[in-house]
């Protein structure tokens, strides 16, 4: 998968703005960091800053001798920090499939971690028309062709193998993973609406069988949290039960 953001260098006198580059089609939040100290760094570092869909955004100035003497590194999470999620009822994310959930809120295999405790696994058959069960843009896709890796635990994104993200007029994701290899046809940048076809379920990734992995998930300050979600299901309203307690 390619980088979400780039960092850059713009040298200007003696000083180098660090700029990070926005590859997605939606905001990120970006941390940078160095591997020493960098005196006269402005602002002090670890520095965080929020970069806009396919936007540049300075993060720091560093001194020409603090630049060259040590290694930067930005990690960037998806999301704008100041989300507001609405009180929204989902649609069943899938055409012509009968409800059958392999792994709900706060499952022991990989719904542990803040990112995924309020996922859903629906079992599936391979191939099955995934729909957007809300209004959105598509903010990324992950559309490689490899294969089911089945490994012991999925706990990323890279475990989720072809996926899309998609972002909400209130500053919430939803994340539909797993996808058949070459079974995304939507792309980045693209506004979708409730129940047009955004791929096709598959079983790659950290899969122990074909699934659609859904979750509805915020930035919360340089970290991903899923949320709780309304769902409007084959047979009406879907209840799904919360987590354990930590």
């Amino acid at each position: 998968m390619p980088p979400v953001v780039r960092l850059q260098r713009q040298p200007v006198g003696r000083r180098v703005g660090i700029v990070a580059e926005n590859t997605l089609a939606g905001p990120v939040e970006v941390l940078l960091t160095a591997d020493g100290a960098t005196p006269g760094s402005d602002p002090p570092l670890p520095a965080r800053a929020t970069v806009p869909a396919y936007g540049r955004t300075l993060v720091a100035w560093l001194p020409d001798a603090a630049d060259s003497a040590v290694t930067l590194a930005l990690t960037a999470v998806p999301g704008h920090p100041g989300a507001r999620p609405r009180d929204v009822e989902y649609g069943y994310p899938l055409r012509g499939a009968p409800l059958r959930v392999a792994q709900g809120f706060g499952g022991g295999f990989s719904h542990r971690a803040p990112e995924h405790a309020y996922a859903v696994d629906f079992a599936v058959d391979a191939g099955t028309p995934v729909l957007a069960a809300r209004d959105g843009t598509v903010m990324q896709t992950e559309v490689a062709i490899g294969g089911n890796t089945r490994i012991g635990t999925a706990h990323d994104d890279p475990a989720r193998a072809n996926f899309v993200r998609v972002l909400h007029d209130d500053g919430t994701m939803a994340l539909y993973a797993h996808l058949q290899r070459g079974g995304v046809i939507v792309a980045p940048g693209e506004r979708v609406r409730r129940g047009q076809i955004l791929g096709f379920s598959g079983d790659t990734g950290a899969s122990t069988g074909p699934h659609l992995h859904f979750a509805v998930q915020a930035n919360r300050g340089l970290r991903l949290e899923s949320l709780p979600f309304r769902m409007f299901g084959p047979g009406g309203i879907l209840r799904f039960s919360a987590p354990p307690p930590d």
